[in-house]
């Protein structure tokens, strides 16, 4: 039996994972009612409540843990789910594995994660995946000392629908993924448009995915990208995975670009379905995939909106490279990064663990 112990405590089932035991909801003692209403109009005693009213995250999974006794702890990220249950952690001997993802070891200060929390969280972390392989190196250098269990994409391997790939020549969207967040840089993206030749960019439709309120502010009051065509995908109404890749599959090009991350799943989904990838590389993870100017372009500098323009029009006025980047990017993937193989070694991975730790 698999549990899954939602961090946040507030969002309801998932139907993706019907087959898993989900502990969700538990972060209000008392969902009273115009608790929302409360929340917007009177934030300063909504506070004073909460204080009384929330749940911590320490005393939540420790009542889970208990009634679970599970064989295997799983954490799938540090800040928010991690040190949290640290305390509940270092009380027993339960395998503690950890998967690192994203930003968690490249950008743990930025995040607010003081380096003493994160040395002793990764002290008692028995085992260790990561999404890329900087940050094996970065673990070990914060002192982690446990059992390296391997790179997974941090969604477990990509299914393809291949009917929906379109070859390059057929392909007129560009696609970008809109974190604006401060480590995610959309806007840059934007800028580096307002660059390029509006005779070549009126040639293409544009969808923005994941997309913060402020981008849809800037396209509009832009006398270039306001004559484009635009279709706008909030970061607060998920797109449904089969859908981004359907348009992925359609994309001529994916941009994305950040100051920190780890390897994105969205660009090793794009680079699946034959979206030419245009990606920053904080920290030199994304050129564990990509070979600048065979298989894609990396951003060196994603605050340089002159070197992403750069990029964006190279990659526009070249269809050879995009087609011969499609052919090594769709078979790359399905080597690598195919769900269906990652499985089967991710089954084998837990049994491994489990085999250690009853001869430990």
């Amino acid at each position: 039996m698999v549990y899954w112990f939602d961090a946040t405590g507030a969002s309801g089932k998932s139907p993706k994972i019907p087959w898993v035991q989900q502990i969700t909801d538990w972060k209000l003692r008392w969902d009273f009612p115009f608790r929302t209403r409360l929340k917007k109009n009177a934030p300063n005693l909504y506070r004073r409540i909460q204080k009384w009213n929330e749940v911590e995250v320490e005393h939540a999974f420790a009542k889970a843990y208990s009634q679970i006794q599970p064989d295997i702890v799983h954490c799938f990220e540090m800040k928010m789910a991690g040190i949290p249950i640290l305390s509940v952690m270092q009380q027993n001997k339960t395998p503690f594995i950890y998967s690192s993802w994203g930003s968690d070891m490249y950008f743990q200060k930025e995040l607010g994660m003081k380096e003493n929390q994160v040395k002793v969280f990764l002290k008692r972390a028995d085992f260790l995946i990561t999404d890329c392989h900087r940050d094996k190196e970065l673990a070990i250098r914060a002192g982690f000392k446990g059992g390296f269990l391997g790179v997974f994409p941090g969604n477990g391997g990509i299914e393809l629908n291949q009917t929906a790939i379109l070859p390059a020549h057929n392909r007129t969207m560009i696609l970008i993924k809109g974190y604006n967040d401060g480590i995610g840089q959309a806007g840059k993206i934007l800028e580096a448009l307002e660059r390029i030749d509006s005779g070549l960019l009126k040639r293409y439709q544009y969808v923005i995915y994941s997309a913060d309120k402020g981008l849809e502010h800037y396209i509009i009051n832009s006398s270039i990208l306001k004559l484009l065509e635009f279709t706008i995908h909030s970061r607060y109404h998920q797109l449904h995975n089969t859908e981004l890749l359907k348009i992925m599959g359609s994309s001529c090009i994916h941009i994305g670009n950040s100051l920190s991350d780890g390897m994105p799943n969205a660009l090793l989904e794009a680079m699946g379905m034959g979206a030419f990838p245009i990606q920053s590389n904080p920290g030199h993870v994304t050129d564990e995939v990509i070979e600048h100017d065979k298989n894609g372009l990396l951003i060196n500098d994603p605050l340089d909106v002159d070197e992403i323009a750069y990029h964006i029009n190279k990659a526009l006025n070249n269809l050879e490279l995009r087609s011969k980047a499609q052919e090594i990017n769709r078979n790359f993937i399905a080597q690598h990064y195919n769900r269906n193989t990652l499985r089967i070694k991710i089954k084998m991975l837990y049994e491994e663990v489990l085999s250690k730790a009853a001869h430990s």
